[in-house]
């Protein structure tokens, strides 16, 4: 256990952090369950309502560390992919 008063404030550094970090990717997650639901339903509209909700919330969760950025860069190149399929397929 921490015994000296850095150590202790990086402790408490930590945790908030940690928290903040997980409400951050749980938004992500949850913003990307949404686009995949409207994919799945074939609405190019709604698909596409969602991804612009979405996007800006990845490029928030890489600004501040929590995905990489390239992971982020190549998550929303494959929803644009899947979105803009879905006109082509109806």
């Amino acid at each position: 256990m921490a015994n000296n008063p850095s150590a202790r404030k990086r402790i408490r550094q930590t945790e908030k952090r940690n928290a903040r970090n997980t409400a951050r990717r749980s938004r992500v997650r949850t913003f990307l369950r949404k686009v995949e639901e409207a994919i799945a339903g074939g609405d190019k509209s709604q698909a596409q309502a969602a991804f612009q909700a979405a996007q800006p919330e990845m490029q928030r969760a890489a600004d501040k560390g929590v995905l990489h950025d390239n992971t982020v860069a190549r998550k929303l190149s494959r929803l644009s992919a899947r979105i803009k399929g879905l006109g082509a397929s109806a």
